[in-house]
């Protein structure tokens, strides 16, 4: 009795390109169950507006950083992104005045008399799909990560310039239709 032997069937390997990496939900082993696969974390890099291109988005990620994304579009949506930068470095630096303000993003905008867009202690409902929304939440990321400085870096109030408070403070920048102070 002669044995026949089967033909031998070679499995090429897969081609892969380092360079190429897919959303965790698409990897997949043989299974089919999902690989976990740590996202890389890049750090944003450039001018103002390339930041602001990089970090664009209508999610802010946490209720801090929605509460400074509100603060900087209700306060500065139709200004230029160094403006933006400079509303949203005033919201950060009264956070961490130790103690002269309330230490949170939130507890600054609900601080009472600060900020007339709020009312009561609800957030005002803003479209996540409005582009000027997108920027706020981009120019909050940068300032929570320090990622570029403002002109009005130490401010820790600012006023339109149609207004005129009289206020005795220290003048350290104007920026669009702001005033700052510290």
């Amino acid at each position: 009795m002669t044995t026949a032997s089967l033909p031998k069937i070679v499995v090429p390997e897969p081609i892969t390109n380092p360079t190429y990496t897919p959303d965790a939900d698409t990897q997949s082993d043989v299974d089919g169950a999902a690989d976990s696969v740590a996202p890389q974390i890049v750090k944003p890099t450039g001018d103002l507006s390339s930041l602001v291109a990089q970090l664009r988005g209508p999610d802010a990620g946490s209720r801090e950083l929605e509460c400074l994304a509100v603060g900087i579009y209700f306060e500065s949506k139709s200004e230029p992104l160094a403006g933006q930068l400079a509303v949203g470095e005033v919201i950060a630096n009264r956070a961490n005045s130790n103690g002269r303000f309330p230490s949170t993003y939130c507890g600054v905008l609900f601080q009472r008399g600060q900020f007339s867009f709020i009312r009561g202690r609800s957030l005002p409902t803003v479209a996540r799909s409005n582009r000027q929304w997108q920027t706020a939440v981009a120019i909050a990321k940068i300032v929570d990560q320090d990622l570029k400085d403002s002109a009005a870096e130490n401010a820790l109030f600012f006023h339109a310039k149609r207004v005129s408070p009289g206020w005795r403070l220290k003048r350290v920048a104007s920026i669009g239709n702001h005033v700052f102070y510290r």
